[in-house]
């Protein structure tokens, strides 16, 4: 019943974290109590946002947090921000929720992926995820499909697409 206890913990985290409302990081509780931390992400996901997001676990770590709460608002980004990010998650000694927030937040392309990251994620109610479909930026298709429905390919052999007679 593991689940059960990890998901009262959470749900007391969330309910302190929501009382703060605060931006940036905030201290839930007392030095006698567990404490939790809040990073917010609030906006496209980017080499700052990956900057945020390890400071946010190192600070974590040296003040011996219980959880640290991410909380989404975030279009997307680039790809190799959402790299770094989700490393940084995964290697972190302090397990990292993921929150999507306040109601009529979302998190798209790179920002469902960093949830996905996380053990434990949690969305507000009116919130959504989703869109988390690469997009090349600058025009032209991306590599490997068709330029147009009219020409179904497949991958070859060696990996290489190839066109596939109407």
């Amino acid at each position: 019943m593991r689940v059960h206890a990890t998901m009262r913990r959470f749900l007391l985290y969330v309910a302190i974290l929501a009382a703060a409302a605060g931006a940036g990081w905030t201290q839930a509780s007392e030095s006698d109590r567990p404490l939790a931390l809040l990073a917010v992400v609030d906006g496209p996901i980017g080499p700052g946002t990956a900057h945020f997001v390890s400071r946010a676990v190192d600070t974590a770590q040296q003040r011996d947090a219980e959880v640290l709460v991410l909380r989404l608002d975030t279009p997307g980004g680039l790809a190799t921000s959402m790299r770094d990010v989700i490393a940084r998650i995964l290697s972190s000694e302090v397990p990292v929720i993921g929150y999507v927030a306040p109601p009529g937040a979302h998190a798209a392309s790179a920002g469902t992926y960093i949830l996905y990251a996380t053990p434990l994620a949690a969305m507000a109610p009116g919130t959504n995820i989703g869109a988390a479909t690469p997009v090349q930026i600058g025009g032209g298709g991306l590599p490997g499909l068709p330029s147009s429905k009219d020409e179904p390919q497949k991958p070859s052999e060696d990996g290489e697409t190839v066109s596939l007679p109407h």
